[in-house]
């Protein structure tokens, strides 16, 4: 299950951005997945979970946004999904696309630090 090494870098990460921004702790880490990145969100869920433990994300929450896979029509200038598993033929046109436009996404967007106690 490569989830399980993906929801540690995303720790690890979290962690640097966490320590850089002088947080004790992280409560919510934010990815974007795309459709064709080959990681199944349910997996990673479940890895983030098992990777938080004994670190500063230990109360962390995974938050994964979806990213569709679309491809770019030059031909006929459409944009249209590609869906899975991925078929690059333009529906208007009925030409092959070239160019993928979103789908392989894996990054962090955002990291919420645990509030500051009052």
């Amino acid at each position: 299950m490569h989830e399980l090494s993906i929801a540690t870098a995303i720790v690890e990460q979290a962690e640097e951005i966490a320590r850089t921004d002088g947080a004790d702790g992280v409560s919510s880490v934010t990815v974007r997945v795309g459709e064709l990145a080959g990681v199944v969100p349910d997996a990673l869920h479940f890895a983030f979970e098992v990777a938080r433990e004994g670190t500063a994300l230990s109360g962390a929450s995974l938050v994964v946004e979806q990213v569709p896979a679309l491809a770019w029509c030059g031909g006929c200038a459409e944009e249209f999904a590609v869906g899975m598993p991925p078929f690059f033929w333009c529906p208007a046109c009925d030409r092959p696309s070239r160019e993928l436009r979103s789908g392989r996404e894996l990054e962090i967007t955002g990291v919420e630090p645990v509030p500051a106690p009052t």
